[in-house]
């Protein structure tokens, strides 16, 4: 009963913490619009680029290519609410240049992308802004993913075994020091990969001051503060006698659920006042389940593993059920529709989990309705047996880390579906009018069409009438004519439109001033599939 209620105090102590930076929810930013739009053509050099995201953002790499393929790094960024405002560089020439950007996400992702435009007219071949991954970061990251996960996991579920289970065997002691141990490694060595992924670097680059400074200012560095803590704690968990030892182990737990609460995919989603806690709870979970696994392994071959086993049977089915609780909210929110199971990246990882998980699970119902019993009994070769059974369930966990690893690579469907959502904007700008046009959604199938006019000056532009056009020479469209309505707030909108496809469609804005005068505004636009 003591253990069970440390137990209860220390997650209900974590939780509460978990709890207390929720906010407002974050997904993967997506870029909503681009100044200049992205394919567009100028009569002249800009004095500024924007991009508009669909969250705060922060910049960690700024490049402007030109025509000629040389790279100027864009040192001078302000980011107003949504929008970066970039300093363009000086004496920008005639052809095709490209703006590469690259920033991370709330959920501590880097997102990046290029946006094209001319000055005068389009170069005969447009530059490159090369490769923005690698892949043995992509290697590295992955690594040190699943090394941390098998500190966090087996390392501090391990020296937790002792508080909630039974004293932790002599002979794990060696294994569970060695998990907690290449979790510590695998501190830096994530630091540095999240540093490399967000610039864009490769290996090469990896003891650049630049790749910390980018890794620092992502919310990874204080999941790995955090899980550093936890890590600490379960290592002075083995070394500490009695009630403080269970304690510090059952700390660490509790920090190892705190840690990857603290950022990422799942941590990031709405609502937060649910998704945090959920992922406190799953993680914590998998670290008393998984961790334990090894400890009962030594255990089944001493003479009192009736005693441990017993333990463990009583108080393994409420860690199980709030696992798979916490698991099961998690995959509704990420997840939101059945057929992204098998559409999306995100999905077929999570599938495959799945499997691995039924597997543990059966291996485990085996072991409780088949076995148990007999090892209470004093069944030597049920002892040995179970404990083969148990080196399985291990093997499949450690498995279902490494696949769990692979989220980092794959946004989930939730955060696809938002940026699937996200409008397209078009600012066109003359002496005499300009024009905001917002596409919602910005990709093909149905829209909603917002556009505020103006005159040069930026007030209103009296208009009689509103006319858009939609084309994609390209794929054979010709244009989509549709009269604008005006509302009371002063914006036209259309409705009932569809664009049948994505990629670039030309847009004109035919404005009726009065029965002698007629303004007409052009610009492209990029329709998401």
């Amino acid at each position: 009963m003591a253990a069970r209620l440390r137990l209860i105090l220390v997650l209900i102590g974590l939780l509460a913490v978990a709890l207390a930076p929720a906010s407002r929810a974050f997904a993967h930013a997506a870029l909503n619009g681009a100044s200049p739009a992205d394919g567009s053509v100028l009569p002249s050099a800009p004095s500024e680029l924007t991009l508009t995201f669909s969250e705060p953002v922060s910049p960690l790499a700024l490049r402007l290519i030109r025509p000629d393929g040389q790279a100027t790094p864009l040192e001078r960024a302000d980011l107003r609410d949504r929008t970066l405002v970039i300093a363009a560089p000086a004496g920008l020439g005639e052809g095709t240049h490209v703006l590469s950007w690259r920033v991370v996400s709330a959920d501590g992702h880097p997102v990046g992308g290029s946006v094209l435009f001319s000055i005068g007219a389009p170069s005969p071949t447009a530059p490159t802004a090369g490769t923005q991954t690698d892949a043995m970061v992509r290697v590295l990251l992955w690594a040190s993913r699943v090394a941390l996960y098998l500190g966090l996991f087996i390392g501090c579920g391990g020296a937790a075994f002792a508080a909630w289970v039974a004293p932790l065997p002599a002979r794990a002691r060696g294994p569970v020091t060695a998990a907690l141990l290449l979790g510590l490694v695998a501190l830096p060595l994530s630091l540095a990969a999240q540093g490399l992924d967000a610039l864009g670097a490769d290996l090469r680059a990896l003891f650049q001051p630049p790749v910390w400074r980018a890794a620092l200012g992502t919310s990874l560095a204080s999941t790995l503060a955090i899980a550093a803590a936890a890590l600490a704690s379960c290592l002075l968990a083995l070394r500490l006698a009695g009630g403080l030892g269970k304690i510090a182990g059952l700390f660490g737990v509790g920090l190892a659920g705190l840690a990857l609460a603290s950022s990422g995919h799942a941590s990031a989603a709405s609502p937060q006042a649910l998704m945090r806690p959920a992922v406190f709870l799953h993680a914590a979970g998998i670290a008393l389940w998984a961790g334990a696994l090894l400890p009962l392994i030594r255990a089944l071959r001493q003479p009192d593993a009736a005693a441990t086993l017993r333990r463990f049977s009583w108080r393994i089915p409420a860690i199980v059920a709030m696992l798979l609780g916490s698991g099961l909210v998690l995959a509704v929110v990420q997840v939101e529709r059945p057929a992204a199971l098998i559409d999306t990246d995100y999905g077929r990882v999570l599938l495959a989990k799945l499997g691995l998980v039924a597997l543990v699970l059966g291996l485990a119902a085996l072991n409780r309705w088949r076995l148990t019993s007999q090892v209470q009994a004093g069944r030597l070769s049920a002892c040995h047996l179970m404990a083969r059974i148990v080196a399985v369930e291990l093997v499949l966990m450690l498995a279902i880390l490494g696949t769990a690893a692979l989220w980092r690579f794959t946004p989930p469907p939730r955060a696809l579906a938002i940026a699937a959502a996200q409008p397209a904007n078009i600012h066109i700008h003359t002496l005499t009018a300009m024009a905001d046009v917002t596409l919602t959604p910005g990709r093909a199938g149905p829209i909603v069409v917002a556009i505020v006019l103006m005159n040069g000056d930026f007030g209103p532009l009296p208009a009689k009438e509103l006319t858009l056009s939609f084309a994609n020479p390209t794929a054979g469209i010709e244009a989509i004519e549709r009269p604008a309505i005006r509302g009371a707030d002063g914006v036209w909108r259309i409705e009932g439109l569809s664009l049948p496809r994505h990629g670039r469609w030309s847009v004109e804005l035919a404005i009726l001033i009065s029965d002698f005068e007629m303004i007409r505004l052009t610009e492209t636009v990029e329709i998401r599939p």
